[in-house]
């Protein structure tokens, strides 16, 4: 335990340092100070992602799924491996072909662990494919390949549904969210641009770039303030015509689900002719930040009305929507606010004998400081263009 407190406050020095001008090995695992601190205090040694903090003790296949993207960014094999394996053995009966990952594993009322919740969640499917997709040819893992196809065409078959009106549309798991009455529950926060994109490439027969503009029509129809709740509904009024609505059962609340949408609209490529759609539709997050600093905890989406004070996940979240928005002023204030209280929270944690630091918040600083730190870009295509390959490709060179 303490060479696992010590190690961790030195990690949260360096990360006071500079993380961006760590050095890079070669063509090895890259420096990335933030990662290793996920590492130390999240990820077990059999590639579990353990959220200590919830009493369950629970892993979630969105921790998984984040946790290997993050190790290819870091260039971190030996982890993305075991991400993977424990995530087949444990959330997909140890075939991913047979089954979509189950969400939710942990403690049962037993005391015996396994799975708690066997639907799915479709963000994390999306995430687990793209990562598997980007990682194969990078290390030449056809093996990785194999698993992606066989987990899309899972997706396409069982989180996919046809909306009158719209078309194909991701549904947040495969049970539950067809309501009565023609209802559908959707959530923009599990449809990142980019990963569309990939999907696409790697599916061109099928829905994904419809899902893509399907996306971009949600949030300019259920956005009248600037802001997205964290679940938007879909009536059906015949069987060619539908509507968005607020969704009857979770309200017009934005928080921590929806903050993601800021994040995958800010780190999309401005190239791609859906960006600046979802840019706009997202407009109100920089009106409502501009006016007190800090990002709202909640937003009533049809009044706009802002209250609390975000964590500092959603302050790392806005940078790369700050800087799409070309705000860089309000990037760089939230990236100094993100990144003082990421610090505090790290050597906080290294001296309470293992309390880990909030979970959610260090996942979405992964994805924004990572993004402001330019580890990781993503191309028109989706696909991802990572800091560590430009690195391996000097030491060739030389």
């Amino acid at each position: 335990m303490r060479r696992r407190a010590l190690r961790a406050a030195a990690l949260a020095t360096v990360l006071a340092a500079s993380p961006a001008a760590a050095a890079q090995p070669d063509c090895g695992e890259a420096a990335w100070p933030l990662w290793q601190a996920f590492s130390t205090h999240f990820v077990q040694a059999d590639g579990r992602v353990l959220d200590a903090s919830t009493p369950r003790l629970h892993s979630s296949s969105e921790g998984q799924s984040y946790g290997m993207f993050f190790a290819l960014v870091a260039n971190d094999r030996t982890a993305f491996e075991r991400l993977w394996r424990w995530t087949v053995n444990n959330l997909a009966s140890g075939d991913i072909g047979s089954r979509l990952p189950a969400w939710y594993w942990g403690r049962k009322d037993d005391g015996s662990w396994g799975i708690l919740d066997d639907n799915s969640a479709s963000d994390a499917d999306l995430w687990f494919a793209y990562a598997l997709l980007e990682a194969a040819g990078r290390w030449a893992r056809p093996d990785y390949q194999r698993d992606a196809q066989a987990l899309l065409a899972r997706i396409e078959s069982e989180e996919v549904a046809s909306l009158p009106g719209l078309g194909p549309m991701l549904l947040p798991g495969r049970a539950h969210f067809e309501r009565p009455d023609h209802l559908w529950q959707l959530n923009a926060s599990y449809l990142p641009l980019p990963v569309l994109r990939r999907l696409a490439v790697a599916s061109p027969k099928g829905p994904w770039a419809h899902i893509a503009e399907n996306t971009a029509a949600l949030l300019e129809a259920a956005t009248p303030r600037g802001y997205v709740a964290d679940w938007v509904a879909y009536r059906a009024t015949s069987p060619r015509r539908g509507l968005f609505v607020v969704d009857p059962v979770k309200g017009d609340v934005g928080s921590y689900d929806a903050i993601r949408a800021y994040l995958w609209a800010g780190m999309a490529a401005s190239s791609d002719p859906l960006s600046g759609r979802m840019l706009q539709a997202l407009s109100g997050m920089a009106a409502s930040t501009a006016s007190t600093g800090i990002p709202p905890e909640r937003v009533k989406t049809s009044t706009g009305l802002a209250e609390g004070s975000g964590p500092f996940g959603f302050s790392a979240a806005l940078v790369p929507y700050f800087t799409a928005r070309d705000q860089p002023w309000l990037a760089t204030m939230q990236r100094r606010r993100a990144e003082a209280l990421l610090r505090d929270s790290l050597q906080a944690a290294s001296a309470g004998q293992g309390r880990q630091p909030p979970y959610y918040d260090v996942v979405l600083s992964l994805f924004g400081l990572g993004w402001a730190e330019d580890r990781f870009r993503f191309l028109r295509t989706g696909q991802v263009q990572l800091s560590w390959e430009k690195t391996c490709q000097s030491a060739t060179a030389r």
